[in-house]
């Protein structure tokens, strides 16, 4: 978008941290957070990358900024005791979709300390949920870090799995039967005087799939913050 000058010449938009932003998403989205780089980020927008550091100082600080944006997404709902774990697995859900919606972005998020305020926003909230369910304060603390990196890892994990040519081309979506058959019949042919339980259970093995696995993973972690809570407290 341009605007006009006092001469008549278009000018270009007034470059922000949001625009910035927007563009890094939009990068990350088609050509890999590896390749969003402020050089490439400049020259999408038109200018040059000095120009970018008068609104973001680093790579560190945009990938806060692409963190803050997706958080301050999440829907924080008002702590319910009754319904706490229930909120909680809510929000690692709402965190994955959201990263699958901004794909890339959930590397932005590896190794970052959020401290934007709608990082802090999101923190809040499970902060809240945690303790209205009778987490600790310490257990509730750690958690507003396990969480994110779990649901990270997901997202991240799925990204590189589209990137890479596996049952499909690269960048399409995979074809997981495909690879759930290739694994069983894998497993299913290993010596089983070696391997006495991966032979056999090599269906148990390659079940469920991506949804499956991430819900797994959410019950696991709810159910073990609530009975290791009391040794945090």
């Amino acid at each position: 978008m341009t605007t006009s000058s006092a001469s008549g010449n278009p000018s270009k938009e007034r470059l922000t941290a949001d625009r910035i932003v927007d563009a890094a998403l939009e990068l990350m989205r088609t050509q890999g957070y590896d390749a969003t780089s402020m050089r490439a980020i400049a020259k999408a927008l038109d200018t040059g990358p000095a120009s970018l550091y008068a609104h973001v100082a680093n790579r560190e600080e945009l990938d806060n900024l692409v963190l803050d944006r997706i958080a301050s997404s999440l829907t924080i709902p008002e702590p319910d005791p009754e319904r706490w774990a229930d909120q909680l697995k809510d929000l690692m859900r709402e965190m994955l979709e959201l990263y699958r919606a901004h794909p890339g972005s959930a590397r932005a998020a590896t190794a970052i300390i959020p401290t934007g305020s709608g990082a802090i926003r999101a923190t809040e909230g499970m902060l809240g949920i945690c303790l209205a369910g009778g987490i600790s304060p310490q257990a509730a603390a750690w958690f507003c870090d396990l969480a994110p990196q779990y649901v990270g890892s997901v997202a991240v994990e799925e990204s590189i799995w589209i990137a890479r040519a596996n049952s499909t081309g690269p960048g399409e979506e995979p074809d997981h039967e495909a690879i759930d058959a290739q694994l069983t019949d894998y497993f299913q042919s290993l010596p089983p005087d070696l391997y006495p339980l991966t032979s056999p259970m090599a269906k148990v093995l390659t079940t469920g799939d991506g949804i499956d696995r991430f819900e797994f993973g959410v019950d696991v972690i709810l159910a073990g913050l609530a009975a290791v809570s009391h040794k945090y407290a």
